[in-house]
């Protein structure tokens, strides 16, 4: 199996905490900076397809929060919440991690331990 890869923002804290723990089990992985590289928008649509966009979409982030209620409002549906993912990549839920036909957004320690 190919080695994952993180999609996330290297100075978010989830993204530096599933990091450290992939580097402590030495499982060697690649990374896709959203700031520099930006979102992949055909991995962004099959994410979309497969996990739904409710749980791609970060509600809880400084991002979200920092949305007028109005913009926060009109995000009802797989168009409107991946128009705003697009153009603004940290409403993400991160990191998205792929591996092989594996995908997960956000980090959980038990639930990688069972991938790796």
């Amino acid at each position: 199996m190919s080695a994952p890869t993180l999609y996330g923002i290297p100075n978010c804290d989830t993204v530096k905490k599933a990091r450290a723990w992939l580097a402590a089990r030495g499982v060697e992985h690649g990374f896709h900076d959203f700031k520099k590289q930006g979102v992949p928008v055909a991995l962004l649509d099959d994410w979309i397809a497969r996990l739904g966009w409710e749980a791609l979409l970060n509600r809880r982030g400084t991002t979200w929060r920092k949305l007028d209620p109005a913009h926060q409002a009109a995000v009802v549906d797989a168009a409107s919440a991946r128009a705003l993912m697009l153009e603004q990549p940290s409403v993400i839920r991160r990191p998205v991690l792929m591996r092989g036909d594996t995908l997960r957004a956000g980090f959980d320690a038990d639930d990688w331990a069972r991938l790796f």
